[in-house]
């Protein structure tokens, strides 16, 4: 099959178009015909090496952790899909090695789902991580109707389905941006905040007594989260570690297919929209990671299939 992969650590020349063998199909496990991949932060800290302390890696890599496609073949003991069923998944594996920026991926069937009608191959493969990680975040502060919720980097792809999320569980919603992205946030059902020096002053001015829960989807944010938040507040961050030393949740998504039938219940009732903001094909990733490391894209960025 064709994949983009590297052999080694390293920048955006180590990503390839190479010849790999097709995933076997194993007990338990489905076979998936890429139609698009979820491009995120974390595939080219992988490629960078930042991660190597925590996760195994096997070269050559292929990277992507988000796919949407076709269900190709299903292992024994698989009734929960049949070939030609449409799905989706967050694939992380254990062991970094086979991932979505290739014609076929293989994952346990525990961790697909079926692709909610709604939503096109590219709003399919945009969803998991980021919403996975949002509803996680989420679950981990336990708001309530009426309370209020600070979001740090609203316009990322986290945060921009954290704040429909927070909005469609009756949460008042303050998220930073850049106020070019503040449209988008109101949009949404926030209420924008411009980011960086005075942030606290300017969440004070639209929450006096201070907010009842924060969600850091950037990371730097502590002292600012800690200066806004009520005593008996919640908070948690999916970039600061620290935030644990501080009664702070850290989160780490867990593939799960189950979870993402809960979004996707949602798209389909028309309460959660996905904003793809660039696509590329797939021999195209190394372009795609450019577009991400710079970090403006103020919405998801999707591969598809290969056009060569």
């Amino acid at each position: 099959m064709k994949a983009m992969a590297y052999a080694s650590y390293g920048g955006l020349d180590k990503l390839e178009q190479l010849e790999l063998p097709r995933p076997k199909v194993g007990p338990g496990s489905v076979l998936i015909r890429v139609k698009a991949a979820g491009v995120n932060p974390v595939d080219w800290k992988v490629m960078g090496g930042y991660l190597d302390a925590i996760m195994d890696v096997t070269f050559p890599v292929i990277p992507g952790w988000d796919v949407a496609g076709v269900v190709e073949a299903v292992g024994f003991d698989t009734p929960e899909f049949k070939v030609g069923d449409e799905v989706y998944a967050y694939g992380r594996r254990d062991s970094v090695h086979f991932g979505s920026f290739a014609e076929y991926m293989v994952l346990p069937a525990s961790t697909v789902a079926h692709k909610p009608a709604a939503l096109s191959w590219e709003e399919a493969a945009a969803l998991p991580l980021t919403g996975g990680t949002a509803q996680r975040a989420l679950d981990a502060l336990d708001l309530k109707p009426g309370q209020t919720l600070l979001i740090h980097n609203g316009s990322g792809g986290v945060g921009q389905t954290a704040i429909q999320l927070a909005v469609v569980a009756g949460v008042r919603v303050l998220a930073t941006g850049s106020e070019k992205n503040h449209e988008i946030l109101a949009a949404l059902g926030a209420e924008p905040v411009t980011y960086g020096e005075g942030v606290v002053e300017r969440v004070r001015a639209l929450a006096p007594e201070g907010v009842d829960a924060v969600a850091d989807f950037h990371g730097g944010a502590l002292e600012a989260t800690l200066a806004v938040l009520k005593e008996s507040g919640s908070h948690a961050s999916i970039a600061d570690g620290s935030v644990m030393g501080h009664g702070g949740h850290f989160i780490w998504v867990r593939p799960d297919g189950k979870e993402l039938d809960r979004l996707g219940a949602l798209v389909n009732d028309g309460k959660l929209k996905i904003n793809v903001v660039s696509t590329y094909p797939m021999q195209e990733a190394a372009a795609a990671f450019g577009e991400s490391m710079a970090g403006h894209a103020g919405g998801k960025i999707v591969l598809t299939e290969f056009t060569n």
